[in-house]
């Protein structure tokens, strides 16, 4: 660290002239004052003493002052001074920083003889095969997957929620704000995103090789609506220029369900009135689009977007994600929780063919009771390229990487400020887990190969070579297209939120759930089975920055590598059951990632958020078992 540099400040003399006799901080005598000559004559006998002064309280304070602020700036410039020699040593030590980091792990390293930090280096593979044999022959008992998650929550009767009671809050909360009775007009918004994005916006994020859902979307909108008393009009999901899935709400959602279920909260149309599309030429596009702060507080709807919904009549506003706060009134947190385990449901072709899948993993599960494990592996190209990461593909698959990057994002990894460096988010845990390393840890943690996993994943990137040892570790490895058949997938191609709402749906009912990435997917999902659970999200959630050093240890040993393993299961267990504290009006983390308690009244074992369609009761069976 740079050292702190003081400033000495000598005090100077202050002589009195001969117009200042007196000085109120003095002995109450003046001083002579010599004319600066040097010489050695006699002085004249001193002067005889003149009486004593006694000044005005007034001028001490005067003359205390002027001194005060002669100091101040004398001391001012000494700290100005020290500030910008320590200001320099300040901006010198990022520089240094990033320095030591790209001759220890960046692509100068090699030059200066340096070993590579541990956790920096792909070589996972290696360590599979050459501890491939004690996993084969590991005799230690399996992990039963009815006893995976040992912590358990204290189980509360919860009550029904109080429809009634709520409709009158709302009634009485609408007539508080509003100064005459009926609606402030129509609320229009645009649900950008994929699946997930627009679940949240019309609840929850669903992410699959980076397409997001549309439920987090929907669930603000909803909830916007009942906050300005608003009629919604149903969402409409624009075209992602990415994956060009041209899906609208009635694609993906039962539309007639969203709005009986939310009668009484908020009232839903399908489309404007005639008299309104008339005024905009028959175009929704027409009417001015209103952009909302992200993340825009209660007071800030009801002071600047109410008064222009009342002016106007109508109202739209894009982008929609991630433009209403999580701080809401409670009966506005239970607007969300409706909409989303209740109001929501998939529309009868992805929910009859969702249903399906569930039951034929359940029958292919038999081994464990017909509880199956499901992994959402994000290792598909695209993500192998955004990640700048590196793997063993050597210098040609970094020559496709930089040639798919600079395809799809137009010199965005080129740019002079943007600093890669791979093997530092190899060490950060930002890189994608591979198939094999998704099956070391689970191999690891007591999974044997009896487990039956389903893969939640788009293409993965150079599949065969990469899923080939994850199928020598479990061989009851199964994906959508393996357990539909083509002519029922044959519908669904082309629709990444189609696919998707059929791969959450296979997660969703799963004993284990792992992610290997972050994102919304899992955020989403893991809220939506602490729902399902009894506050539970029955979620691995690895710890990457430790697994990657334990995977570049080549001396490491399978007993020990399984410790490690242990502990981490352990630790995801204990996280999967963390309740946040919520206080009043100041909730700090994501109602759709943490549900409870505000959606805690939902939870009932007849509550139809269990069933994919009317009268089906495999999925809801299954939910049961596992209570």
């Amino acid at each position: 660290m740079a050292a702190h540099i003081a400033t000495a400040m000598k005090p100077k003399n202050n002589n009195s002239n001969s117009n200042n006799n007196s000085n109120c901080c003095s002995n109450g005598y003046s001083s002579d004052v010599s004319n600066g000559s040097d010489n050695n004559s006699p002085s004249p006998p001193p002067s005889p003493p003149k009486p004593r002064l006694t000044p005005s309280l007034s001028q001490c304070r005067r003359r205390l002052r002027s001194k005060t602020k002669s100091f101040v700036r004398r001391e001012n410039l000494g700290s100005g001074l020290n500030f910008r020699r320590n200001l320099r040593y300040l901006l010198l030590l990022p520089l240094l920083y990033i320095s030591g980091l790209l001759m220890c792990v960046g692509p100068f390293s090699g030059f200066w003889g340096y070993a590579s930090v541990p956790g920096s280096v792909y070589r996972s593979y290696e360590n599979f095969q050459r501890l491939w044999d004690d996993i084969r022959f590991d005799n230690s008992s399996a992990l039963q997957l009815s006893s995976v998650w040992k912590y358990k929550r204290r189980v509360k009767v919860q009550k029904p929620c109080p429809n009634s009671t709520a409709r009158n809050h709302f009634s009485m909360y609408r007539t508080s704000i509003m100064e005459s009775p009926g609606s402030s007009g129509y609320l229009i918004v645009d649900a950008n995103g994929g699946l997930n994005q627009q679940r949240s916006a019309v609840c929850y994020y669903y992410v699959l090789g980076s397409h997001y859902w549309s439920t987090h979307m929907i669930c603000n909108a909803v909830a916007v609506a009942g906050l300005l008393n608003a009629i919604l009009v149903i969402p409409r999901f624009e075209l992602n220029g990415v994956w060009r899935d041209p899906s609208q709400f009635g694609d993906i959602y039962d539309e007639e369900h969203f709005i009986n279920n939310l009668k009484g909260y908020v009232n839903v149309v399908r489309e404007l009135p005639e008299a309104l599309m008339e005024r905009y030429d028959q175009n929704i596009s027409n009417i001015p689009n209103f952009r909302v702060e992200a993340w825009a507080t209660v007071n800030y709807y009801l002071g600047v977007v109410l008064p222009i919904l009342r002016d106007q009549g109508v109202i739209r506003i894009a982008p929609f994600a991630n433009r209403l706060t999580m701080n809401v009134p409670s009966h506005i947190q239970l607007l969300r929780c409706i909409t989303n385990y209740k109001a929501l449901k998939f529309s009868p072709p992805i929910s009859s063919l969702a249903e399906k899948l569930v039951s034929r993993m359940i029958e292919r599960s038999s081994m464990t009771g017909g509880k199956y494990v499901s992994v959402h592996l994000r290792f598909e190209q695209d993500m192998v390229a955004f990640s700048c990461c590196v793997y063993d593909g050597g210098e040609a698959e970094k020559l496709k990487m930089d040639s798919f990057r600079e395809q799809e994002w137009k010199g965005k990894f080129k740019r002079k400020d943007r600093v890669i460096v791979p093997a530092l988010n190899r060490i950060e845990g930002k890189c994608p887990l591979t198939p094999v390393e998704v099956g070391l840890m689970l191999r690891g943690m007591g999974f044997d190969n009896k487990t039956s996993i389903y893969i939640a994943s788009g293409k993965i990137y150079q599949a065969e070579k990469h899923l080939a040892p994850l199928l020598e570790m479990f061989p009851l490895l199964y994906t959508k297209e393996s357990l539909a058949t083509p002519d029922e997938l044959a519908p669904f191609e082309g629709y990444s939120s189609k696919l998707a709402a059929l791969d959450y749906t296979v997660s969703l009912f799963s004993e284990v759930f792992v992610t290997t990435q972050g994102g919304n997917f899992p955020q989403f999902l893991m809220g939506h089975r602490r729902f399902l659970f009894n506050g539970h999200s029955k979620t691995i959630k690895p710890d990457k920055r430790k697994l990657v050093v334990l995977l570049q240890d080549m001396d490491i040993s399978w007993k020990a590598f399984k410790d490690e393993m242990e502990v981490m299961l352990a630790e995801s267990d204990r996280k999967g059951m963390m309740v946040p504290r919520v206080k009043k009006f100041n909730r700090k983390t994501s109602i759709y990632t943490y549900p409870l308690p505000e959606c805690a009244c939902l939870q009932s074992s007849n509550n139809s958020t269990f069933r994919l369609t009317e009268g089906a009761n495999v999925l809801n069976s299954h939910h049961e078992s596992t209570r």
